[in-house]
């Protein structure tokens, strides 16, 4: 009996290689790459002097740090308490886990507007949390430490995501080997559990960092926009364009756009380099 084999190409579900990387070129130029176009030709209307003026005024210098520091804490944050989650809700059975494992979603289907006036009334002098902080010192709205409240709410769910699946993956029979060996819980997870999860937490981290340097809705109101203290790039962008100043509103945005994807390159980088260090 003679058995007829399928080439791979005649296998494939999906057209050649020409096709599929052409739709995939056109759909990204449609949806990335012509909008992110019009942010720096809109820019370079401005002149040397007037862009340099606009990125180095001590409000936009401000804004920026703010920024970025609230999105790093925020992004360590999640990276913390995200990876706990993940590891419970792969790791162990109790009532209720599916409720709970639908909940970490929840920021993304909550309108982030919504997001930060629910948060703005919890951490309120007088909202179900805010009181209890008060009474200790402890302000959080108009703060930079109500900032990073929101933005550790919307970023959660990335890290979370992202770590649960190389959890359910893992062969957990590494770690009885490890442990009838001798080694300890805190050898085993730092030996064995945490070079497999590393990269996962790397790339939660990265994407939970760039979705809080994006942010805008859950932070408009428990920021309360305080110039110098507590207005992050996103709102100093919003506020130039309510002044029709689009030029500068594109500056802000394209300086943002190239430090984001920057960072997020090293990050690649860094990440591409533990996973050769781990497969060699």
């Amino acid at each position: 009996m003679q058995i007829q084999r399928t080439s791979p190409a005649q296998a494939s579900v999906l057209p050649g290689f020409g096709l599929t990387m052409g739709f995939a070129l056109l759909y990204l130029s449609l949806i990335v790459l012509i909008p992110l176009s019009t942010i720096l030709f809109k820019t370079l209307t401005l002149s040397w002097e007037e862009f340099w003026k606009i990125m180095l005024s001590p409000r936009t210098v401000a804004a920026f740090r703010i920024s970025f520091q609230t999105s790093f804490f925020a992004a360590v944050v999640d990276l913390f308490f995200g990876s706990i989650v993940g590891w419970v809700l792969v790791r162990y059975r109790f009532p209720g886990k599916e409720f709970m494992d639908a909940l970490v979603d929840l920021p993304f289907a909550l309108p982030t507007a919504v997001a930060g006036i629910v948060l703005t009334t919890l951490f309120s002098p007088v909202g179900w949390i805010g009181k209890y902080l008060t009474a200790y010192n402890i302000n959080v709205n108009y703060t930079p430490l109500g900032i990073t409240v929101a933005l550790t709410f919307v970023g959660l769910p990335f890290v979370v995501r992202t770590i649960q699946p190389v959890l359910s993956e893992f062969d957990r029979s590494t770690e009885e080997v490890a442990a009838s060996m001798g080694a300890n819980r805190w050898q085993i997870l730092r030996r064995v559990i945490f070079p497999e999860i590393w990269p996962a937490m790397l790339t939660g981290f990265t994407l939970a960092f760039a979705r809080a340097l994006g942010e805008y809705g859950s932070i408009v109101f428990i920021s309360g926009n305080i110039p110098m203290k507590t207005e992050i790039t996103t709102l100093l962008i919003v506020g130039r364009l309510e002044n029709y100043d689009y030029a500068g509103a594109t500056a802000l945005a394209f300086s943002m756009l190239v430090l984001s994807f920057f960072l997020l390159f090293v990050i690649n980088l860094l990440q591409a380099k533990s996973r050769k260090r781990m497969f060699g």
